[in-house]
């Protein structure tokens, strides 16, 4: 969903082509996206939708108190939306606006959500609609008549989305999903020691690993995309060129998340963190 309700906001904010505040009256903390049209706010899109999605699927996985799920899911969205209005990056329409979308989407998907995960993960034909689909979407991205970041982001979050597709379709298909051992839903474990020491390790070297794996993709797949179209990696124009920048940035974070949701975890069952 984070992937759906992202590029939904980004193709909006191109289309629409509303602008961000102006300073004053508020100061701009951020200054990267100032190419980027404001409304609506992608940031107060991804904090409602992730928030929202892990609250809704939760309960067939985990046994918690819904009130303060719910609780916690508001708390989130709204401060990732306060964020916004106080680093001076969109105006409160922006991130109304924002909210309100991913609501909708939100309200109109839930029903077809688990046949989303069965297309996804049972599908003989996932694998290609995982690398095509969005793919297709990079690509068809509408055009501006200055260069954005709005595209290369897209790209990454589709990139990222469409690795974690493939790799759990992978996983489902070697029959090792990483799912509790226990029936669902399960408790949430204690928060001991040695239960935080764990989570601790599997973030620092998880993080480790793909960055290191994003360093080196990019590198090579930049070399290989620049060298097809006669350009140079260092070449700063080139890398914001469409034929280049959408198809380096899809193949280093399809390889980020297809490794993510593979051969991490299996890292982490062989030196026990899992």
């Amino acid at each position: 969903m984070w992937a759906v309700v992202m590029y939904i906001g980004q193709v909006l904010k191109d289309v629409l082509k509303l602008p961000r505040p102006l300073a004053p009256p508020v100061v701009k903390l951020e200054k990267r996206v100032d190419a980027e049209y404001g409304l609506p706010s992608t940031h107060a899109m991804a904090a409602t939708a992730i928030s929202f999605t892990l609250l809704l699927s939760a309960p067939e996985r985990l046994q918690f108190q819904w009130e303060v799920g719910v609780l916690l899911a508001v708390l989130l969205s709204v401060l990732v939306c306060l964020s916004r209005l106080y680093t001076g990056m969109h105006s409160a329409l922006d991130v109304i606006c924002g909210v309100l979308i991913t609501a909708a989407i939100l309200a109109a998907s839930y029903p077809l959500w688990a046949w989303f995960d069965e297309v996804q993960l049972q599908w003989w034909g996932s694998p290609a609609l995982a690398l095509v689909l969005p793919a297709l979407l990079c690509y068809s991205y509408p055009e501006l008549d200055h260069y954005s970041p709005t595209r290369g982001d897209t790209t990454i979050i589709m990139g990222a989305a469409s690795g974690c597709w493939l790799g759990y379709w992978l996983n489902q298909r070697l029959g090792r999903t990483f799912e509790p051992e226990r029936p669902l839903p399960v408790t949430l474990p204690a928060l001991t020691p040695a239960t935080l020491t764990r989570g601790a390790l599997r973030f620092g070297l998880g993080l480790l690993v793909l960055l290191a794996t994003r360093q080196i993709v990019r590198r090579a797949s930049l070399a290989l995309v620049c060298r097809c179209h006669g350009a140079s990696p260092s070449d700063r124009d080139a890398r914001c060129r469409k034929a280049i920048e959408v198809p380096y940035k899809f193949i280093t974070y399809a390889a980020i998340g297809l490794l993510n949701t593979t051969l991490l975890n299996r890292l982490f069952l062989l030196l026990g963190l899992l």
